[in-house]
């Protein structure tokens, strides 16, 4: 699929989590297969306050290409003066986020409270648009609560104003991040708009990507909560849509060699002292469903260098033989 003149080569995107997603996380699940890849949100208003942090979020590197910079905010002019600077960072594409279900970004009109105005996101995608010359793209969800599912109607605005495509997460702003995805609501969106639709929404395997594909019609899956502690994953999509089979998980010894490498990162990239403490939760999500994940779980709140990180895994691996 192309997002504008952008070519996207495969079958599925990692999400913009915030806290999540910074450069470490986003080199690793490229190269594990991911397609594309959009930022952790920055705030518009950040930008127009030149917010140290907002510039810091927006740095990508060349390994992490196609990329998306993903903006936040609900005023038009300031959204779009931050679409010009996430421009000047070189990205490939500017995402508008409508979709984060955050109180502190809902109780600022921001994120998925744009689902109640679908006039003013319009505006904020036209805007967008006319700032800058990359493509723009929009993700939403399916409404705003089980009475207001209207993403097709906010959809078909900002493919009016311009949009080059449309990440649809199949939850309403009230659910939050509770079951179920509303998977007819993401075909409703791909059969009522000509631009590319992306399906979100639950996709943690081959399977479920499948299942998104032939449910809605999508031309590309959105992987999120999925991809924590398992970049891999991108690689079991990838190679079911190529042969058909379906990869098992990694081998213990070499998820732990995996959350080595993305933890020395965190480290070169923002400093031991930060990366150790963003470490943390990385390391409770590479550790999940093995035994003993929970008497690890009180170490790993500790963890403070890359040593102690070591230690962990080599008393993972020896707790668990044979995994």
């Amino acid at each position: 699929m192309k997002i504008g003149n952008v070519n996207i080569n495969g079958y599925a995107a990692l999400a913009p989590m915030a806290g999540v997603a910074d450069m470490a996380f986003r080199e690793l699940c490229v190269e594990y297969g991911a397609a594309y890849v959009v930022s952790e949100m920055v705030s518009s208003k950040g930008v127009s306050m030149h917010d140290r942090k907002s510039g810091a979020l927006m740095v990508l590197s060349e390994k992490e290409r196609p990329a998306a910079i993903q903006i936040f905010g609900s005023d038009p002019a300031t959204m779009a003066e931050a679409a010009v600077k996430a421009q000047s960072f070189t990205c490939d594409v500017v995402d508008i986020n409508m979709g984060c279900p955050a109180p502190k970004i809902v109780n600022s009109g921001n994120g998925s409270a744009l689902m109640k105005n679908p006039v003013l996101a319009q505006q904020i995608t036209e805007e967008c648009v006319k700032a800058i010359t990359l493509p723009v793209t929009v993700k939403i969800r399916s409404g705003w609560d089980g009475e207001s599912i209207n993403a097709v109607e906010v959809a078909k605005r900002c493919e009016a104003a311009g949009a080059s495509a449309i990440t649809v997460h199949g939850r309403t702003r009230a659910q939050m991040y509770a079951p179920p995805v509303n998977i007819d609501i993401i075909r409703q969106v791909k059969q009522n708009v000509k631009i590319p639709v992306i399906g979100n929404g639950d996709v943690d395997s081959a399977l479920s990507a499948k299942a998104m594909f032939e449910k809605t019609g999508c031309d590309l899956v959105m992987v999120g909560r999925g991809a924590l502690g398992r970049p891999w994953v991108f690689a079991q999509i990838n190679e079911y849509f190529r042969s058909g089979d379906i990869l098992p998980e990694p081998p213990l010894e070499e998820r732990m060699r995996v959350m080595l490498l993305h933890i020395s990162r965190l480290c070169e990239y923002k400093g031991e002292y930060i990366g150790m403490r963003e470490a943390r939760k990385h390391a409770a999500w590479y550790i999940r469903d093995i035994r003993g994940a929970a008497a690890f779980r009180n170490e790993i709140g500790k963890l403070e260098s890359m040593e102690q990180v070591r230690e962990l895994a080599r008393k993972v691996i020896n707790s668990n033989p044979g995994i």
